[in-house]
């Protein structure tokens, strides 16, 4: 029965999605004599912590009860109080979880401060790697303190994301475009290069559909400040757009682009251009859990080749374009031995009927990262 309680409550969390970041997503079911008599998620706008809602909603009957997790609960005073206290306070005798808490201010010491108060605790570590999964972003933030960065792009059967004559028209289907709006819904901030940006004039929006806590911070290198003021990105600014520039750009076009409500952030890098490593230690500061790069061929091997992403997400669409001037995924210099190829891991083939599919895989750590 543990199981199936868990399942729901990892159910419940999903609720959360867009919604709970920074935070983590987590669901609460409270069951007494085999019934479910509470439930809760958590959303950050809402406060409360989903553990605190079910109880709420279980009232008396949580004495004795059995209170599901997916997510360790927490034993720190934030933005609420410790839910270990208000378990402990409701009388619940079994606490089940999936996982323990990465956070370092959490992690045993919520498990310990129950069974210390005579709660039993038990671990649903069928479930883990599920609840882990949920969470990933919340989990490698804890572990790394920085963002999971996620590069994802749309690509052809050989590897070419680009044409070099006309690019109107898509790579992917519908339905996979559609698919890729999920995947920016499930992120905290997206990154495009400025080039990206002339050639397509592109929004760089959550469009979804579905509610968020924050909105999707959309982030443009632009080592010279090139970004026109009519740009849809520019028009459509309302305090969640980041232009990362140098100090050599120009002064006047800073301000120009601020009073348009664009944020102008001055990160020198290697070679004069932009540096994405420090744009990366700023979201880590804000904070924002994670990043998706949708960008062209330079800034793409610019993140790869620094270490700088976790994940990939490649569409492919049936195409296929040949040719020497088509760009590949990733340009710059490259590797220039088979030996020396970036490694891929942990691959995971989401079909798209009829005929695309994407990959998703978690990068190898290079040695000097």
């Amino acid at each position: 029965m543990d199981s199936i309680f868990m399942s729901e409550a990892l159910d419940l969390a999903r609720q959360g999605r867009g919604l709970a970041s920074p935070n983590p997503m987590v669901g609460a079911v409270v069951v007494r004599h085999g019934k479910v008599v509470g439930r809760g998620f958590h959303t950050y706008g809402g406060l409360d912590h989903a553990e605190i809602l079910a109880l709420r909603e279980a009232g008396d009957a949580a004495r004795g009860a059995t209170l599901y997790l997916n997510l360790e609960p927490c034993s720190h005073q934030g933005r609420t109080p410790p839910c270990v206290e208000a378990i402990i306070r409701a009388g619940v005798a079994r606490v089940v979880a999936a996982t323990e808490d990465p956070n370092p201010r959490v992690s045993g010491d919520g498990f310990g401060k129950l069974r210390a108060a005579g709660v039993e605790v038990a671990i649903e570590a069928a479930l883990a790697a599920e609840a882990e999964k949920l969470n990933e972003a919340f989990f490698h933030f804890m572990r790394t303190g920085r963002p999971l960065v996620t590069l994802k792009t749309a690509i052809t059967l050989d590897g070419k994301i680009s044409a070099p004559d006309d690019n109107r028209g898509w790579i992917t289907s519908e339905r996979a475009r559609a698919h890729v709006q999920q995947l920016r819904h499930d992120h905290d901030a997206i990154l495009t290069g400025i080039g990206t940006v002339l050639a397509d004039d592109c929004s760089l929006t959550d469009r979804s559909g579905l509610p968020r806590c924050r909105p999707l911070l959309r982030v443009v290198m632009d080592s010279q400040l090139r970004l026109p003021l009519d740009s849809k990105m520019v028009r459509s600014a309302a305090n969640d757009m980041v232009v990362v520039t140098t100090s050599a750009s120009s002064p006047e076009r800073r301000k120009s682009l601020e009073a348009r409500g664009v944020r102008v952030l001055v990160f020198d890098g290697p070679g004069g251009r932009a540096d994405l490593r420090s744009l990366i230690h700023w979201l880590s500061g804000e904070p924002y859990l994670s990043l998706m790069i949708e960008a062209g061929s330079k800034v793409n091997w610019t993140a790869l080749e620094n270490g700088l992403v976790d994940r990939v997400f490649f569409y492919y669409g049936p195409k296929i374009l040949g040719g020497l001037e088509a760009l590949p995924l990733a340009g710059g210099i490259g590797r220039r031995r088979r030996s020396d190829a970036i490694g891929v891991h942990d691959i995971t083939i989401h079909h798209i009927p009829p005929d695309e599919f994407a990959i998703e895989g978690y990068l190898d750590t290079l040695p000097n990262q």
